[in-house]
């Protein structure tokens, strides 16, 4: 045991001093961090200075080092892609930028920042950027909670704007790719220019920007509005990068990757605005050139190429070509200019004239619902190619003579391609005569008079005819051509048609278009403005600093008022006073205004709480007023239309909707030939919200039945001038109480339309062509009529008569004469053609088509084309044509409604859609209940094909008893079943040749 616990070693320790035990500890000094000075000899000592937390000079040396590299005045560039260039980047974004972002930009220097921003200005600057960003959103969404106070969010913000400081320049892209294109490996050229263009026109940078400056407002980060963030203004810079890049003379190369990124550019959405650019800088203004456009725009691929054609017409017909009517030189000098560019983007190009042939002749093409100018243009362009405009002639008349074209194609439709037609026979018969002569001679000359003449609607009737007389008179003598000799062929619109045919536009000086836009901004001038409220715009007045003394009233509880006094009565109340600072008031308010100049202003001021009231107060009976003196609602109406329709309620105004929806349907009222139209194609064109393109809608449908006399607004009666007017005590002297002016205000005791007004219209028109049903079915469940002293439907007859005898003799006084109803004219020509014809055109774009096919907004649009055909009346001339299209548009969403298979559990549909369907077929059906016969002979088709639609949908949905959504479709359906089979049993045989091979 004593061998096992042999000791192996022996150490020897000195014992400390008990004192030493029970001495106080030394204060720890801190470590002193040794920074050695940077002397500029290699960028791996430029690497380790930047980890070893650098001080404010010592980071600028790093950064003139790391500048004059790039400037060739040492080896080491940090742009060229490489091992140590990447770590000094990022080290640069994760490290320096959180530490010295705010530092550099508070700095009174700007050489400090710019020279960041020149050392990050490289494809791996930015793309180490954007791995940067997108490492800081992964990280915030994974920690929702306490990000208001996270350093995620503050290096995100950095992030952000340093993003924005390296892309903000004109000539960004052109030296980034001068430097990519100086690297002397092809191989590795290829790839830095791929990698080039997909990371500026992938979309990357927009999309991450967007999330990350979206995270930064969640969490309360008070961040000014970043500009990469905007797709619209990403597109501008996008814009003016390739301008500038094809204006430096560059090579070859470098000119096609310029086109390219510039094509690219133009699938990330918003082409307009990239078109636009290259358009007013490159052709319009004065030092363009107009080769390089060419050039540039012959770069594109062949769908590009098309698309900048066709927005560029949409272009020149929207800025220039849409109001050109009172002034005949003007307009000659603007289509003028307009063929010169049109020829600038053919540019020769057998392709590009392709393009424009197939923009000119095809079924939803030739700018339908645009001016005629554009069209002017368009064909002027190809008169000198014979081979082109022969094409479109022959184009033209072959679909003009088609029978499918003329029985469904929309009329406004028609209308273009007449003047198509006309156009481009002029320019043929004056360069080769015999070839016009020789096509009239053809068949589809005489089958384009006869399919014309042989319709029952008016329009295409009249076109037929027109066009006939017109290519006659071209080649026939006086003595033979074509003559039908009708008055309608002698109207001022036929007159204007037949002279189509004498029109020859040339291409002359841009200076009728040289217009110089507005300099885009980006970065930090464009700041987002937050809605503010009342209180925030009394905050920005100035508060004077409290002087003299302060009066204090002290009321004693136990004095009692004398009993004999009588108190005076208490002042009107007034809001602004009722603030306990009366600083805070503001005593120098505006006031109302008086003249259209001064309203529009006001709804421009957008900054201002008590301009923004008073505008949309003062605008509903200002327009009205306004409207027949002078031209100032004329002059004005599409500036205030446009303000109105993007005005926005940053101040939370009290009925802010319901007084813009009326200042917008007085400005219609007031101008309906100008407005409705403009608010059709405003709906399809314009980049509004789903909300604001609703709103258009209500406008549409409200407006138009005021104009039919269906609604009078509550702002009418004040629309009167105090000059044509008696005062009331004067007017009691000399006017009568039953006189025709005791009627001047029908609309007094009105309430404003509520938002949902246009609801409940509809849900009105649908009882009404439900009740004769009703009526008829309460009278067969309660016995014979025999048996009663009155029936349901002799009752709501005899109410019908009544009230139709009492509006008789109340809207018709004696000695009054009629007045020739011009009101369906204008709803039918103005207000519905406009709406339904541009529907078509807008299914075949993607981007329009995504909104309008949005189950409410369709189902609005519905509803409002089957109001405004009600409101035109069964008196129409054109309600034949009016039936057709909305019959054909009906027909044509059937899919968007719920699936009528009950096998099809998961069909596509909504109800909200079938609903409006069904409405607007009643509406139809209503309107077209006197001529139910020639319904059945013009529509036939229609008629049964609805039939057997409407019977699924009444079949296949549930409906109780209750007041639901479904119930109301399930009765709607019923009724209109109803009034189908009535009218098939009744007039089968002129049916019987449509339901022969019907399937």
């Amino acid at each position: 045991m004593a061998d096992i616990l042999a000791s192996l070693s022996q150490a020897e320790t000195r014992g400390k001093e008990s004192g030493d035990f029970l001495s106080l500890s030394k204060v720890a000094e801190p470590t002193k961090v040794s920074r050695a000075e940077f002397k500029g000899a290699s960028p791996e000592e430029a690497l380790v200075t930047l980890k070893n937390q650098p001080g404010h000079d010592t980071l600028l040396a790093v950064l003139g080092y790391l500048h004059r590299g790039a400037k060739d005045e040492h080896g080491f560039d940090i742009r060229t892609p490489g091992p140590l260039g990447a770590q000094i980047i990022h080290v640069l974004v994760t490290e320096i930028v959180p530490n010295y972002w705010t530092v550099l930009q508070e700095s009174s220097e700007r050489r400090s920042i710019n020279l960041l921003l020149i050392c990050l200005r490289s494809l791996s600057g930015i793309n180490a950027t954007l791995t940067y960003i997108r490492s800081l959103t992964r990280e915030a969404k994974s920690q929702p909670k306490d990000l208001n106070h996270s350093h995620v969010i503050f290096n995100l913000t950095y992030a952000l704007s340093l993003l924005a400081s390296i892309l903000d320049e004109h000539g960004e892209l052109m030296d980034l790719w001068d430097h990519v294109a100086s690297v002397s490996d092809p191989a590795r050229a290829r790839l830095l220019g791929h990698e080039f263009l997909s990371l500026f026109t992938g979309g990357k940078i927009v999309a991450l920007s967007a999330e990350a400056e979206d995270i930064c407002r969640q969490a309360g980060r008070p961040t000014e509005h970043i500009w990469i963030a905007d797709n619209k203004q990403y597109i501008n810079w996008l814009a003016r990068n390739q301008i500038r890049w094809a204006k430096s003379r560059c090579g070859e190369e470098s000119f096609t990757t310029c086109a390219e990124l510039g094509a690219r550019a133009m699938k990330l959405g918003h082409a307009e605005i990239l078109v636009q650019e290259l358009l007013y800088c490159l052709v319009l203004q004065d030092n363009a050139d107009n080769e390089i456009f060419s050039k540039l725009v012959n770069r594109y691929p062949l769908p590009e190429q098309r698309k900048v054609l066709y927005l560029i017409l949409k272009l020149l017909s929207d800025r220039h070509l849409s109001s050109l009517d009172s002034d005949v030189d003007k307009e000659y000098l603007a289509i003028s200019a307009s063929v010169r560019v049109i020829q600038l983007v053919l540019a020769n190009s057998n392709d590009q004239q392709s393009n424009l042939i197939t923009w000119l002749t095809s079924a939803s093409g030739a700018g339908v619902g645009e001016h005629s100018s554009i069209r002017r243009a368009a064909v002027a362009a190809l008169a000198d190619h014979k081979a082109s405009i022969s094409t479109v002639l022959e184009r033209s008349l072959n679909l003009f003579s088609d029978k499918l074209y003329i029985k469904h194609t929309p009329i406004l439709q028609q209308d273009a391609h007449a003047q198509v037609l006309l156009l481009s026979a002029g320019y043929v018969h004056r360069i080769a005569p015999m070839k016009l002569a020789i096509l009239l001679r053809s068949s589809s000359y005489l089958n384009a008079i006869s399919n014309r003449l042989a319709v029952s609607q008016n329009r295409p009737r009249f076109l037929g005819m027109v066009v006939g007389e017109a290519l006659s008179g071209l080649v026939h003598g006086k003595d033979t051509k074509l003559d039908f000799k009708m008055e309608e062929l002698a109207t001022d619109e036929a007159v204007w048609y037949k002279s189509l045919v004498h029109v020859s536009d040339k291409a002359g000086s841009l200076d009728a278009l040289n217009i110089t836009l507005p300099t885009s901004q980006t970065g930090n001038s464009n700041k987002s403005t937050r809605p503010a409220s009342k209180q925030a715009a009394l905050d920005l007045i100035k508060i004077p600093a409290k002087r003299g003394f302060i009066i204090e009233e002290i009321q004693d509880d136990e004095e009692q008022e004398e009993p004999g006094l009588a108190p005076y009565a208490k002042p009107d109340s007034d809001a602004e006073d009722s603030d306990d600072d009366p600083t805070l008031i503001n005593r120098n308010k505006p006031g109302a205004p008086v003249y259209i100049r001064d309203l529009i202003n006001y709804l421009r001021d957008t900054e201002d709480y008590d301009k923004q009231k008073l505008a949309l107060q003062t605008a509903p009976t200002l327009i009205r007023r306004k409207a027949d003196y002078g031209t100032e609602v004329l002059s004005h109406a599409v500036d205030l239309a446009s303000l109105l329709v993007g005005l926005q309620d940053k101040f939370d105004l009290e009925n802010f909707y319901t007084l813009r929806l009326q200042g917008m349907v007085a400005v219609v009222v007031a101008q309906p030939k100008k407005m409705a139209p403009w608010f059709a194609k405003t709906f399809f064109d314009g980049d509004y919200s789903l909300s604001q393109r609703a709103s258009i809608l209500v406008v549409l449908g409200l407006s138009g039945r005021e104009v039919a006399g269906f609604e009078i607004s509550e702002y009418a009666p004040a629309t009167h001038f105090a000059s044509k007017m008696l005062p009331p005590k004067i007017a009691k002297r000399y006017l009568q109480p039953s006189s025709g002016a005791g009627r001047l205000q029908p609309g007094a005791n009105l309430k404003a339309l509520p938002p949902n007004a246009l609801d409940t219209l509809a849900q009105s028109l649908s009882q009404t062509f439900l009740a004769p049903m009703a009526a008829e079915a309460a009278d067969a469940a309660t016995g014979p009529d025999a048996l009663k002293l009155s029936s349901f439907t002799s009752r709501l007859q005899q109410s019908q008569v009544h009230s139709q005898v009492t509006s008789k003799y109340k809207s018709k006084p004696r000695g009054v004469r009629s007045i020739p109803n011009t009101a369906a004219a204008l709803i039918a020509t103005y207000f519905f053609f406009p709406l339904s014809s541009r529907f078509q055109a807008a299914m075949r774009s993607s981007t329009t088509a995504k909104v309008i096919f949005q189950p409410h907004l369709l189902a609005l649009y519905l509803k409002t084309l089957g109001l405004l055909i009600h409101a035109a009346g069964p008196s129409t001339l054109a309600l034949p044509q009016m039936t057709a299209e909305l019959w054909d548009l009906l027909l044509g969403v059937r899919g968007r409604c719920l699936s009528t298979n009950p096998t099809d559990a998961d069909g596509e549909g909504d109800l909200v859609v079938t609903h409006a369907v069904l409405l607007a077929l009643a509406a139809l059906l209503d309107v077209n209940e006197g001529d139910v016969r020639g319904l059945c002979e013009r529509q036939g088709r229609q008629v049964v094909e609805s039939m057997e639609w409407v019977g699924d949908v009444f079949h296949n949905t549930r409906g109780g008893d209750g007041t639901g959504e479904e119930n109301d479709v399930k009765m709607l359906a019923a009724g209109i079943l109803i009034r189908l089979r009535e009218a098939v049993d009744k007039y089968q045989s002129v049916l019987m040749g449509d339901l022969v091979g019907f399937t």
